[in-house]
């Protein structure tokens, strides 16, 4: 502090400074007055002496007589210590004249050592008991330590502590301070005082200006018994003076601006705290809130990702319909809202981030396995999951279909063998040729030629059935046992009639020399009949066969084989008609030659009414399968609308969700007005993006191509994937635009960064982003910041890249370009600061109390500050005191709470 010349006048002696020259003006007549008037002595002897005890009582002890207990000098000393803090020479012990008047100098060089010039005011009228002195040199002492630093715009001492007492008191009523003698004898001044800072201490609305007892009592008591100010006046000695003491009038004023002054500063400082809390608190907040929503995303893809890695093929194709079935569901139904959450996710990372670097506290750290990195993994890892599953499902469902065909096929030829194969063990194994007649060898020869002939002919029909049954094989059929054991037992009984028809063709050549009569018609008509039965029995077997096809030629091709089967009927039926005219022949030439036929003919079991019956069930099937071609012809013509139907609106939707995407991307790097106008323009683009119901239209078509077991479409290279790919990307795109842009404003906001910085900020960032990606290479970043004046080495540079990509991905967003840039410009609270109102809070201690916090901390925050600070070490602190300064280091992440 800079020392002042200061001159005190206490009747004839005087105190100057240049800080107080108006107290010599306003003090001339002082022993003058103090003769004339005595209650001013009273009135100072009061006042003065509650004032000094109020100091004194911090040291254990109080003083009954100002002008008796001052006179050793003992208590003046310990006065001086105590208010000003600082300790003054050792006094002497002797009760003699000479050490009283040498403790009363010490005490006094103190004084002047702190600028006050003492004239006139010796030792010698102190130890003499000068009542006159004494209490010009207590107001000497009041003036110095408890005036003088009053200051109030520029204004100090008595005219600081008026303006003070005017500035607080202006807005009551009755209340006019333009002095400090006068304006305070209704008490309504006091009053005012108490209530503005402490207006639960009082009820001003019930004050009256006429009972100024009334009034100037209720002040003493309750600063008396809630302020910690003594009672320096008396309310009969102030309203029965015409002109109460200006001095005792200030002493006591000046009690109340050092009361409420330490209040106002701790309450500042309170406030702040309460700001920083109440900003912590939120962040932890939005921490609790990311952790539930990323571990509530994370299990839902755990749990999801096993149910689509499940490809356990089911047997039947309505199980794996099923299984498709689920899948739209989880498609349509379940997958979405999970999308808006992993959105959400990244909107409220992204904010909480932002608001933590504009408090200058660390950045939010997930915990382990839940970085927004971990999801986007897990999720990528989901889709591709995903796609593969449908991908198997497809496959599997035709896999089923193809099964199912040839399974029917297989049974279906099987009958047909086993029903041609009844009964030929048995009848190769006869040995009826033994008893036999010549002719009834030759018609067995004959017999067996024809068997043969027809065993010849249903080769084919093994070979097929060998080959149906490889093939469920080798697709896995679920029945394969059973398919590879009638297999197997039709192979053998092949091979067994094979081996019988060569034996008994041995056996019938043996005694085919004994037999030489044959009837050659007969043996005709069974050469020729077998061969037509068994092209009837194809022919029979073609139109009853299943089919399946997936597309207009493949039924257009079925229905071209089926015309030129067709085209084949004249000509079998002219071989019918030569077959049934052997047989008319036969019974011509038995009627001619009076031949009694026996009415079955050796050589062959058909007889012509199989062969009539047999062509009449073939041309009845023939428009039977017309009918099916025809059938199928139309389902295909229906499957083909529905491609193209879905293709039309595929072809629309695809390139539109494409032209939005590169709108979007331009929005977010172009200058267009306002972040506030950009926020709006971005709002309204997104409400005007109502293209939900024309998706739900085209996956409404797709799922009617999929229940028509439609798997491919070449009129349109746009997939129902590629379209949900497309529009989720979409929505994300524009939230996280928006989101940018509110993370903008916040940033501008909390800075105090104008919309013309953040315009050119923008404008450099476009102009040094090259690729137009929103995106700046390390190089092009540099020159960025050497154009906006930077002076740049590789060390700084270095240091600027470790801020701005924190995460090493080799280019600076626009984002991280505006944070570094809001820090070049902008001040935050620092842990310095918080530190420092904390200090005030706690009067200058290195501790806290509880009552301390709950007296200038709102309920929550106080709480919040005790739950959380660790308990204070040292043996200077009083019992549950509290460490605010490491509470501080670890609100901004300097050492661990």
């Amino acid at each position: 502090m800079t020392s002042i010349e200061t001159q005190v006048q206490y009747g004839p002696y005087m105190m100057t400074s240049d800080s107080e020259q108006v107290y010599m003006n306003q003090e001339d007549d002082w022993d003058r007055d103090l003769l004339l008037d005595p209650a001013w002595e009273k009135q100072q002897r009061k006042t003065f002496t509650a004032w000094c005890n109020s100091h004194l009582r911090k040291a254990g002890t109080q003083i009954e007589n100002i002008e008796e207990d001052f006179r050793n000098g003992l208590k003046l000393m310990l006065l001086l210590e105590v208010i000003s803090g600082e300790r003054l020479p050792k006094p002497d012990k002797g009760q003699m004249r000479f050490h009283k008047i040498a403790n009363v100098n010490k005490a006094l060089d103190f004084i002047c050592s702190k600028g006050v010039k003492l004239v006139s005011i010796g030792a010698e009228e102190i130890v003499d008991a000068n009542v006159k002195m004494t209490l010009g040199m207590i107001w000497t002492i009041i003036l110095r330590f408890a005036i003088q630093d009053i200051s109030v715009e520029e204004t100090s001492a008595k005219e600081g502590l008026l303006l003070w007492c005017q500035r607080k008191t202006a807005p009551y009523r009755n209340v006019n301070v333009q002095n400090f003698h006068i304006s305070w004898k209704d008490g309504l001044a006091l009053c005012a005082l108490i209530h503005r800072h402490r207006p639960d201490l009082s009820d001003y609305s019930k004050l009256r200006k006429d009972d100024p007892m009334g009034n100037l009592n209720t002040a003493f008591e309750v600063t008396e018994k809630y302020l910690d100010i003594p009672k320096m006046l008396d309310a009969e000695d102030i309203v029965n003076t015409p002109k109460p003491d200006e001095k005792a009038i200030m002493t006591y004023v000046s009690c109340f601006y050092h009361a409420f002054a330490g209040a106002e500063q701790a309450e500042t400082a309170a406030n702040r705290i309460c700001k920083v809390l109440a900003v912590n608190q939120e962040n932890e907040k939005l921490m609790e809130e990311y952790e539930k929503l990323a571990s509530e995303l994370l299990g839902w893809i755990r749990r999801t990702i096993p149910w689509l890695e499940n490809r356990v093929a089911e047997q039947t194709m309505r199980t794996m319909q099923k299984k498709l079935e689920d899948f739209r569901d989880y498609r349509r139904i379940h997958k979405p809202p999970k999308v808006q959450e992993k959105c959400q996710l990244e909107i409220n990372f992204n904010t909480l981030q932002t608001k933590l670097r504009l408090s200058n506290m660390p950045a939010f750290m997930p915990s382990e396995g839940k970085m927004v990195s971990d999801i986007a993994n897990g999720w990528k890892g989901l889709e591709q999951v995903e796609k593969g599953y449908e991908e198997w499902l497809l496959t599997e469902i035709r896999r089923l279909e193809r099964l199912d065909h040839l399974a029917e096929k297989f049974k279906q030829k099987c009958s047909l063998h086993e029903s041609w194969t009844s009964g030929t063990v048995e009848l190769l194994s006869m040995k009826d040729y033994e008893s036999a007649s010549l002719l009834e060898i030759r018609a067995l020869m004959r017999i067996h030629e024809a068997f043969e002939s027809d065993l010849a002919a249903h080769q084919d029909r093994v070979e097929q059935i060998a080959a149906i049954a490889q093939e469920l094989n080798e697709l896995d059929y679920h029945d394969a046992v059973a398919i590879n054991a009638r297999c197997q037992g039709i192979c053998d009984q092949w091979d067994n009639l094979g081996t019988l028809t060569q034996k008994r063709r041995d056996s019938l050549e043996r005694v085919e020399k004994l037999w030489e009569t044959i009837d050659q018609l007969y043996l005709e008509f069974a050469k020729r009949a077998a061969p037509f039965n068994n092209w009837m029995d194809g022919a029979m077997e073609d139109l009853q066969d299943m089919f399946i096809v997936h597309s207009i030629e493949e039924i257009q091709s079925l229905i071209t084989a089926h015309d030129q089967f067709k085209a084949t009927l004249p000509e079998a039926d002219k071989e019918r008609m030569a077959t049934m005219g052997i047989q008319s022949e036969i019974v011509k030439m038995a009627q001619t030659y009076g031949i009694k036929l026996s009415g079955v003919n050796p050589y062959t079991v058909l007889s012509p009414q199989d062969i009539t019956n047999k062509w009449e069930q073939a041309k009845h099937l023939v428009p039977l399968r017309d009918q099916m071609l025809q059938e199928e012809l139309a389902r295909q013509q229906s499957n083909e609308r529905l491609r193209h139907q879905f293709a039309a609106q595929a072809n629309i939707i695809g390139p539109w969700i494409q032209t939005k995407m590169a709108e979007i991307s331009h929005v977010s790097v172009d200058i267009a007005g306002s972040l506030e106008e950009q926020m709006s323009n971005l709002k309204q683009y997104e409400q005007n993006i109502n293209y939900k119901c024309n998706i739900d239209k085209l996956e409404g078509n797709h799922q009617l191509s999929q229940e028509g077991l439609i798997f491919n479409n070449k009129h349109t290279n746009f997939t129902m994937e590629h379209v949900h790919v497309g529009w989720e990307q979409l929505l994300t795109t524009i939230a996280r635009t928006i989101n940018e842009v509110e993370n903008q404003i916040l940033t501008r906001d909390s800075k105090g960064i104008s919309q013309e910085q953040l315009n050119e900020f923008r404008a450099s960032f476009n102009h040094f982003d090259r690729k137009r990606n929103g995106m700046m290479d390390p190089d092009d970043f540099c020159a960025c910041l050497i154009s906006m004046g930077f002076d740049l080495g590789e060390v700084e540079f270095a240091c600027i890249m470790t801020l701005v990509d924190s995460n090493n991905t080799g280019v600076v967003t626009f984002q991280a370009f505006i944070d570094f840039m809001t820090r070049k410009t902008a001040e935050t609270d620092t842990v310095d600061q918080v530190m420092t109102r904390e200090t005030v809070m706690a009067s200058d201690k290195t501790y806290i109390t509880v009552e301390e916090l709950r007296r200038e901390l709102p309920p929550e925050q106080a709480d919040y500050c005790v739950s959380r600070m660790t308990r204070y070490i040292g043996s200077d602190a009083p019992s549950g005191a509290l460490d605010y300064i490491s509470f501080s280091s670890a609100l901004y992440g300097e050492s661990d709470l």
